[in-house]
């Protein structure tokens, strides 16, 4: 078994370490969400916390860790009885990004049910995790189906599964606790409320820090097991204190005037339903219990806002979670009672109690007086931030600086026609291992997904044959269908944006940006990664290569300036380039191509032509493709329209891309290479 990193080790990232222990003293709390930079320590803190956490009582050979003083009833392994009792380490269990369904919640041999009756259940990753730690390293890259079980668990604390008419339930109650990099996408709204509390971290710029955070760490992965035990002793002190906090947060109080100013916070900063309330309740009693006290005080409440708070306050993907503190300070103070009596202080190693305390009044471990000296800020070296990309050269005169984007609205649905097999997402048709049963084949592998009908049409024929006398059918294996599935995959949608002076004229790129920040809204939504070229001067640039994070294309997007002449062709080609690149990668992702222009092109010697040659490029490799055109006043040319027949997609205006406006649009992109292109080539 290998040795992990220490967590006393940890330096720096005071409220990951606390937000942690806090759910180490009372699980209750909901678990933690940390967001944060590459290379901060992140998985190193969370998987050095299993190591603190208390043993557990099971039942013996129990495969769903039933606590031998209150078994679940419906235990698939059950009933047990006066079954003996045994106690093991507490478990973290890690969910991979790419697990499969019956990975996560188990699965039913489906050939023995049918043909024996026998509910033969081998346990997921839920079951492991259950009184346990159940940890997602990159939680915001999990798939869909994923999702929806986590949050089926989540709330019921039991996991169900379903095949055919067999059912299996057993209990799934963890500390669900993920880990992010916002750079790569943000959560579903669903799954972040689940979080009790979320942590944002950071490397340290003090040279000195980062140097004990390299000394550290090649300590450590010199000598794990040296360095482990240096550091033992301060790990046995923290676990003795999370222990005793645990036996006292049943003794904790928490008074009215306490529960007023958690509600008039809540109410303040105008999140969505009560869990919050909740949630900021437990936290401040573990708090409480955590500092040795058996009352909550209103600092208690203050940092039990700071932690669950400001993931539930943002009202869309492109707001950067936090919490206004003079408000929050403001807010308490207006419904301040009387404090509780006793010394509001915790106790810390100054104190002469165990673990440890911060000097925010937190309690958290020492940091500065381990074995290997000064504190520093992570256990892992941080990797440097890309460096930001330069403008394009070349620009030409008249350039503006960004102009701000128009109102977001809802868009109507651009897709891709066909059947794709992509990441499972809201966008185009696809085979998916969910949604409606659209017919049926032979397995290839492991039977998951059972076509009742087919099986039973394929095994009939045979009954006489393999001496059928009783009631039940004879099935063998090749008689067994799996059946196929049609749902919604998410694309690999890019963004073409012409950023010329004839865009910033009469100030239409406002209301551009607004559309393509719509768009993007769209995007997130569902589930689709984006990428955005744009275009201007004399060349074309990649302001944001492919990504899940459709919030840093709204952050580029913004910062936009405008100017120029129309390189329309350099930025098709650039787009061009990017989706050959992105075909190697992820063959699987269908792209669409969104072209944001109003279908000039100038520069060079025949820059229609030029476009034109780029545009069928993309209609050869049948790229499915939309031009939203983006002229205005009342002589239209329509180059954007034929543009798009050039591209073999179509096009829509401003005003016909809104979901409420009465102009129709097509929703699936279709290709319209019958049309004349001779318009545009003679404009």
């Amino acid at each position: 078994m290998s040795t992990r990193y220490p967590f006393t080790a940890v330096v720096g990232m005071d409220d990951l370490r606390l937000a942690l222990l806090l759910n180490a003293v009372s699980p209750a709390v909901g678990g933690v969400l940390v967001r944060g930079e590459k290379g901060t320590a992140k998985s190193t803190a969370v998987r050095a916390l299993a190591e603190l956490l208390p043993e557990v009582a099971v039942v013996a050979g129990c495969r769903f860790s039933c606590d031998p003083a209150s078994p679940d009833p419906g235990c698939p392994d059950g009933p047990h009885g006066n079954a003996p009792g045994s106690s093991r380490p507490a478990r973290m269990v890690e969910l991979p990004v790419g697990a499969s369904e019956d990975r996560l919640v188990g699965a039913l041999d489906i050939e023995k049910a049918l043909a024996e009756g026998v509910k033969a259940f081998e346990p997921g990753l839920l079951a492991a995790a259950h009184r346990g730690i159940l940890y997602v390293d990159e939680v915001n890259l999990l798939s869909d189906h994923l999702i929806d079980h986590l949050l089926d668990a989540a709330a019921m604390g039991a996991s169900h599964v379903e095949r055919e008419g067999v059912s299996v339930r057993h209990a799934a109650r963890f500390l669900l606790v993920g880990t992010m990099n916002p750079e790569e996408g943000e959560l579903r709204p669903q799954l972040l409320d689940r979080f009790g509390l979320t942590v944002e971290v950071a490397a340290s710029r003090d040279p000195e820090q980062r140097v004990e955070v390299v000394r550290r760490r090649l300590a450590f992965e010199d000598d794990p097991a040296a360095f482990a035990a240096r550091w033992a002793d301060e790990e046995t002190a923290l676990r003795e204190r999370i222990v005793a906090a645990r036996e006292l947060l049943s003794r904790v109080t928490l008074g009215d005037a306490v529960l007023l100013q958690i509600a008039a916070t809540c109410a303040a900063f105008e999140v969505d339903g009560m869990r919050a309330d909740i949630v900021m309740a437990r936290t401040a009693t573990a708090l409480a219990a955590w500092a040795g006290r058996t009352e909550v005080t209103s600092e208690d409440v203050r940092q039990a806002a700071l932690l669950a708070l400001p993931h539930r306050r943002r009202r869309s993907p492109f707001d950067a979670p936090g919490l206004d503190e003079d408000k929050l300070d403001e807010t308490l103070e207006r419904f301040k009672g009387d404090e509780p009596d006793g010394d509001p202080e915790p106790d810390g190693p100054g104190d002469g109690g165990p673990g440890g305390g911060g000097p925010d009044g937190g309690g958290i471990p020492p940091q500065g007086e381990g074995p290997d000296g000064p504190a520093p800020e992570s256990a892992e070296a941080p990797e440097s931030a890309p460096a930001p990309q330069s403008a394009p050269q070349g620009s030409g005169a008249g350039e503006r600086g960004a102009v701000k984007a128009g109102e977001p609205f809802r868009t109507k649905v651009l897709s891709v026609p066909g059947l794709g097999e992509g990441a499972a997402g809201r966008r185009s048709r696809a085979r998916t291992e969910h949604g409606r049963t659209t017919g049926s084949t032979r397995p290839r592998g492991a039977l998951t997904k059972l076509h009742l009908a087919a099986t039973v049409r394929a095994a009939a024929p045979h009954q006489r044959a393999r001496g059928r006398s009783g009631p039940g059918l004879v099935v063998r294996r090749d008689d067994l269908r799996q059946a196929t599935r049609e749902g919604r995959e998410g694309n690999l949608v890019l963004f073409a944006v012409d950023a010329s002076g004839s865009m910033a004229a009469r100030q239409r790129m406002s209301a551009v940006k607004g559309a393509v920040l719509s768009l993007l809204l769209d995007a997130y939504q569902r589930r689709d990664k984006v990428g955005l070229v744009t275009f201007r001067g004399r060349d074309a640039e990649v302001a944001l290569p492919p990504t899940s994070s459709v919030d840093a294309a709204a952050a580029r997007l913004e910062k936009l300036p405008t100017g120029g002449r129309t390189p329309l062709s350099a930025g098709l080609l650039k787009a061009h380039d990017v989706l050959r690149v992105e075909r190697l990668r992820d063959p699987s992702r269908r792209p669409l191509l969104v072209v944001v222009t109003d279908g000039r092109a100038t520069g060079g010697g025949d820059p229609v032509a030029l476009a034109a040659r780029a545009a069928r490029l993309h209609a050869a490799e049948g790229t499915a493709s939309v031009v939203v055109d983006c002229e205005t006043g009342p002589v239209r040319l329509g180059l954007a329209g034929a543009l798009a027949r050039e591209l073999g997609g179509t096009a829509v205006t401003l005003d016909e891309l809104r979901a409420d406006s009465i102009a129709g649009l097509v929703r699936d992109v279709q290709a319209a290479g019958q049309t004349t292109q001779t318009a545009w080539r003679a404009a």
